[in-house]
Parts: C-alpha cells; structure tokens; sequence
C-alpha cells in the first residue's frame, strides 16, 4: 500500500492550528467553502469540490492540539477506505503539521496529483494560521 506524507511548520499555536482543521470556518478558508464539518468523533465530514459527488470523511479520531485521523468513506474510487492524518506539534512557537494520507491501494496518476495537492493545502493552511 502507498501513502502520502508532507510536512510544514507553521509560526502560530498548536490550539489555532487544531481549530483550523476541525471547523467548518476553518477547513472552508483553506480548503473548500461548501462543507459540512462538525468536530466530533463519528460524524462523517461532508466536503464538495463541484465533482460528481462529495468528499466524505468519517471522523476516527480528535486528540486535541494532537492528531486529527479521518477515514473516506465516500469520494473518487482511489479515496474510497484512505485515511488522512494531521499530527501536530508545538515547540518554541513554531507548530509542525505532518499530513499522511495512507491505505493507497497502487500509486496512480491520481495520486501523484493529490500529492501535489495535499502539499498546496498545508501551505494555504500556513499562509492562514500565520
């Protein structure tokens, strides 16, 4: 199985970061502004990017100012069962954020690109919070 990973570090809190990625306020300024995201563990994130269908991520996961752990349970056949984590943390005000998008079945095209993307979200997420 293939699996994703980029990094960034951001020079903002832990806490403002954490908020970012579970809120609808949040994940619609970096992200996609058509969602429904609610942070509680086993709500199923809807998220919309004007596809044939929506982007839906079952919340695993939420330790506070820690790891966030999604699992998609409906999106592009290739997401179908991939999870996606955000582990972060904080030292001398600079937050890291390590995104792992993991249980790829084959390295595709497909994958290359949201490689591409996932880093493109992690510097929106940084131009945001800092």
């Amino acid at each position: 199985m293939e699996k994703i990973e980029v990094i960034n570090y951001i020079k903002a809190p832990v806490s403002g970061i954490y908020k970012v990625l579970t809120t609808e306020k949040g994940l619609g300024a970096i992200w996609t502004p058509k969602l429904a995201v609610k942070p509680e563990i086993g709500f199923v994130n809807e998220f919309d990017f004007n596809e044939e269908s929506l982007t839906k991520m079952k919340i695993l996961e939420l330790d506070a100012d820690s790891r966030i752990l999604w699992e998609c349970v409906e999106s592009d056949p290739e997401w179908v069962g991939t999870r996606v984590s955000f582990e972060l943390e904080e030292k001398n005000g600079v937050t890291t954020v390590l995104l792992k998008h993991s249980r790829w079945r084959e390295l595709t095209e497909y994958y290359r690109w949201c490689n591409y993307n996932w880093s493109m979200l992690l510097m929106r997420l940084k131009e945001y919070c800092e």
